[in-house]
């Protein structure tokens, strides 16, 4: 017997092994085994195929051991894999690594937690009064008890996913009588016996007649582009989905940018569906990953829940793909192997003859394209639910205002005449600022020097609460000294960021109850759960923040959204630049007036009649689709084209030796119709002491571009220079 096997290494092609007669019962399509390899070395391998010659002139070596006591990889997924491998120009044992849990090892038997019924948990009555008696020491416990004061009774799947390491608190609230644990048993059908509350709300007429046209497609491959205003009810629409594939004994795969963020959702699909749930994310220890991916894989858990890389998880049966905001640039991989998670999950469902809904308010311009051309079927959700009106947009022009005196952090009169009014009242606002730290600049007044990090080539940010400048790109600190070390001038900071407006708001309003929400100020996903508990349960008055606050949260309270600086994306040297800045400012405005009360957004911008800013501002996707979509037609951008980056990384003598050689092989192999661009430092030259190189290709179809990475091969095999080389088809960074 002969196998084909991808070695689970960054090496290209497969390899001929023999299969010894003591394990040919063992060895199947799409199983793990151990190899040798190289001289002396044992690697993991995966069989890809059963080939009946062996190659000529090789002699062959045995497949030394079967790991795993059946295949880790179902047909439907070889088939995506060795796809995704030829069209992402990857090494196939390096996605086929990349598709397995991280728990998943050479022992067999390795199993996972069992699972019985859906565990539930429930705030005790005096948990109020406790929590405020709960002393700083007790952090742990007391962010869990506000997150279930916020949230009341709640699947301990949604606390896991707010809190990865929240169990030892949550033990100790049990044995202190401040929580409450139950278990729902399962039906013999794996229904879970849910109380009456977790049933299906009624559905509106537009999310009936969605739920009818994904309906009428099951048993067949079709894609559906679910847009949804903010607030419309996609989720609810998702669910239903699947109750309806479930009931036919289908399985489903719900893909999200960042559970993290939204962990509600996983609460809301494991109160749902019970113990037929399965949740693939990183929050999760290794041994539960490898539980949860077994269940599936065994087919006792029949729904996943995840994040990218869930999209090669083993559902059975599978009958609907979900991708929820399928527009989140986090589902394309910018390490490893360069996969786009959105576009598999169209590819999968068409390789099992699913069904496939791609949702989002803001959905990307090529999803939008491939709808109007009748790839991709469109479905509108126009309206909010309880025809709540979308927020009114004001736009405060910077330009004009700055001309006088500076604003402090950037706060405009009208956006500060706002906050007040909004706190007054009572209410909740967001302020959105897409920059961290205090100052984003610091020279020296005397001699102009400006303060760069030694490895990457940016500037070190002011931290000014920690007193430290600070690289966003490789972590690297330094202590903010107020005198230059050149010159002995003094130094001053430029710019701002989310720091310097969380002071300016507590200045301005010495009443408020204020927080900032960004990388800095909370570094894992327990304190983004904590802090947004406290905001639901309108213990803040004003929530500042990053790009995280604009991730699907609802806040009833939230009638005031302000966006400091719209203009922050728009000047990267992108072609996504004015997209990603459209699909921002509508993302966070989506998060007022959710509640019963009106919401209003100021929008501060020094270039109001961009198309990304004055579109968002009338709520108006259709319009900026049009403008950018004619824009990108014009130069061959996608949707329009397609994209190949060759990314070098190295020393500043070898990434440009690298980098050259490559372009010259190309240029002499270079097909009709294919444009190049570079080889060029990257926009961001040196990160972490690796010095960057970019060669961009655009072409009309794939094949163009994977005819260039064949004349490249070789040179990028064996770089002169000895950078390494990666090759990223349709990119979704130009950074």
């Amino acid at each position: 017997m002969l196998v084909e096997i991808a070695v689970a290494t960054a090496v290209r092609g497969t390899f001929t092994y023999r299969v010894p007669s003591r394990l040919a019962g063992e060895v199947m399509l799409g199983s793990r085994v151990a190899v040798p390899f190289g001289k002396s070395a044992r690697a993991t391998g995966y069989v890809v195929g059963l080939p009946t010659v062996p190659p000529p002139g090789v002699e062959l070596r045995d497949v030394a051991a079967v790991l795993d006591e059946f295949p880790p990889f179902t047909a439907p997924l070889l088939r995506l894999i060795r796809w995704a491998e030829d069209y992402y120009l990857v090494p196939p044992g390096e996605l086929m690594r990349a598709a397995l849990p991280p728990g998943l090892n050479a022992r067999k038997g390795a199993a996972g937690p069992t699972r019985r019924g859906v565990e539930f948990v429930t705030p005790a009555a005096g948990a109020a009064d406790a929590l405020a008696k709960t002393g700083a020491r007790a952090h742990a416990r007391r962010a869990v008890l506000e997150y279930l004061l916020a949230r009341g009774r709640i699947p301990v799947e949604e606390l896991r996913a707010a809190f990865p390491r929240g169990r030892p608190a949550l033990t100790a609230l049990v044995k202190a009588g401040l929580v409450s644990l139950t278990t729902v048993s399962v039906a013999a059908g794996g229904d879970a016996l849910l109380p009456a509350a977790e049933y299906p709300p009624p559905l509106t007429p537009d999310q009936s007649a969605a739920l009818s046209r994904i309906a009428a497609a099951a048993g067949s491959f079709r894609t559906f582009l679910l847009l949804g205003v903010t607030g419309s009810g996609k989720t609810e629409v998702y669910l239903q989905a699947i109750a309806a594939a479930r009931a036919a004994g289908k399985g489903a795969l719900v893909l999200v940018p960042e559970i993290a963020l939204t962990p509600q959702l996983a609460g809301r699909f494991r109160a749902r569906f019970g113990d037929q749930v399965a949740l693939l994310h990183s929050g999760l220890t290794d041994r539960e990953r490898h539980g949860e991916w077994l269940r599936l894989r065994r087919g006792e858990a029949r729904i996943c829940v995840g994040v990218r890389s869930a999209v090669f998880a083993p559902v059975q049966d599978l009958g609907i793909v979900v991708v929820d905001e399928e527009h989140d640039p986090s589902f394309k991989q910018d390490d490893g192997p360069g996969y786009h998670a959105r576009d598999l999950a169209v590819v999968r469902a068409r390789e099992e003859g699913a069904v496939c809904v791609l949702g989002s308010a803001t959905p990307s311009l090529e999803t939008l394209e491939n709808a109007r051309t009748g790839k991709y079927e469109r479905i509108d959700l126009p309206r909010r639910i309880d025809d709540r009106p979308l927020p009114e947009v004001r736009i405060v022009d910077l330009s004009r205002i700055r001309k006088g005196a500076p604003l402090p952090g950037l706060l405009s009169p009208p956006l500060q005449d706002a906050l007040a009014a909004t706190v007054a009242r009572g209410r909740q606002a967001i302020l959105f600022l897409n920059r961290r730290g205090f100052q984003t600049l610091v020279l020296c007044r005397d001699c102009g020097r400006e303060e760069r990090c030694t490895r990457c080539s940016v500037s070190l940010t002011l931290h000014a609460r920690r007193g430290v400048l600070l690289c966003h790109y490789c972590g690297a600190t330094e202590r903010m000294n107020r005198r230059c070390p050149d010159c002995g001038g003094e130094r001053t900071g430029v710019g701002v960021g989310t720091e310097q407006v969380e002071a300016t708001v507590r200045e301005l309003l010495p009443q408020a109850r204020v927080a900032r929400m960004d990388r800095d100020a909370v570094t894992g996903a327990g304190d983004v759960a904590e802090l947004l508990a406290r905001f639901a349960r309108r213990e803040l008055d004003v929530l500042v923040g990053t790009q995280m606050v604009t991730k699907g949260h609802d806040f009833p309270g939230v009638t005031l959204v302000g966006v400091v600086l719209a203009d922050t994306a728009l000047a990267l040297p992108d072609f996504r630049a004015a997209e990603r800045t459209f699909q921002l400012l509508t993302q966070v405005a989506g998060r007022a007036g959710r509640g019963d009360d009106p919401g209003q957004v100021i929008v501060q911008t020094f270039h109001p009649h961009s198309p990304a800013v004055a579109f968002a501002v009338g709520h108006d996707h259709a319009g900026f689709a049009e403008v950018e979509l004619d824009r990108r037609r014009s130069l061959g951008y996608p949707p329009f084209g397609r994209m190949l980056a060759v990314r070098v990384e190295g020393s500043e003598e070898g990434a440009r030796r690298t980098a050259e050689a490559l372009g010259e092989a190309a240029r002499q192999a270079l097909p009709a119709g294919v444009t190049m661009l570079g080889p060029a430092p990257a926009a961001i030259e040196r990160i972490r002491g690796k010095n960057r190189w970019h060669i961009l290709f655009r072409a009309p179809t794939p094949s163009a571009l994977r005819s260039v990475h064949r004349a490249l091969a070789a040179t990028a095999h064996r770089p002169p220079g000895g950078a390494s080389v990666r090759f990223d088809m349709d990119p979704g960074s130009m950074l």
